[in-house]
């Protein structure tokens, strides 16, 4: 059997649609691409695969799904109250899938039951891929040392592809979660109040240039007087204390062509 090994890249990337899903790695993470073809070698030969739900129903619906990829092998299924710590130690997986359900019941802070047990998971280093319903519990999830993020609904190519991915060490990452992890977008330095005005423009271009006052008057055919204004105007719209520090707030507003 020829194994297929997913497309490795270090940008963040995005779903796609038509079988093609690309999972996010962000802040250093590594992204992978896993792309639903019609060779059906998904999974690495021999990868033993543990299944940990609390649902029967969803255990016995995972351990069919995977058992029809070819390579992998269902060692083993658990309650997620269960001593998993013993299954890991028992079953000896090479990654476990852990369902978290469409409802997961909350525990203490209005957390996911069995997250204090993906924590002793993390401690043995055994790779995790989580299935969450949606966003609300991706940061939890995550903290809890998962490598995997995944939406139930995961389609059986990309979710067979994705669970020897992170059995290598890779991290995996639905783009729909992964939103939840990432910081809160600073806002921005300038209001639509505060916009620069044309004059202002053609006086932080001619900053960017480095010219001083004198030069910058002569150009615009302005008094330095007049300059002087200028700049203290564009210091205070983009909040900087130097032209210097002006000029890179200016360039990361997307405000001036170097």
């Amino acid at each position: 059997m020829s194994l297929k090994v997913p497309e490795v890249s270090s940008n963040v990337t995005h779903i796609a649609p038509h079988g093609k899903r690309a999972y996010n790695a962000c802040q250093g993470w590594y992204s992978i691409i896993i792309q639903h073809t019609k060779h059906k070698e998904h999974c690495m030969p021999d990868l033993r695969v543990l299944i940990v739900a609390d649902d029967p129903l969803a255990r016995a619906g995972l351990a069919t799904l995977l058992t029809q990829q070819p390579g992998c092998s269902v060692v083993g299924q658990m309650a997620a109250q269960a001593d998993v710590l013993a299954g890991l130690r028992l079953y000896q997986p090479d990654v476990v899938v852990w369902d978290l359900g469409w409802e997961p019941t909350p525990g203490p802070a209005d957390a996911p039951t069995g997250l204090e047990h993906l924590a002793e998971v993390r401690d043995t280093g055994q790779p995790v891929v989580a299935l969450l319903p949606d966003e609300r519990y991706a940061a939890l999830v995550w903290a809890s040392g998962v490598r995997g993020l995944l939406l139930r609904d995961v389609d059986a190519a990309t979710f067979a592809l994705a669970l020897p991915a992170v059995a290598r060490g890779l991290v995996v990452c639905d783009a729909v979660l992964v939103s939840g992890l990432l910081p809160a977008r600073q806002p921005p330095l300038m209001s639509s109040a505060e916009a620069l005005t044309p004059r202002e423009q053609e006086v932080l271009q001619l900053l960017a240039e480095g010219l001083p006052n004198k030069t910058i008057a002569d150009r615009l055919h302005i008094s330095e007087h007049t300059v002087k204004f200028h700049v203290n105007a564009i210091l205070s719209k983009l909040g900087a204390q130097s032209r210097t520090e002006a000029v890179v707030r200016a360039t990361r507003l997307g405000l001036l062509l170097l």
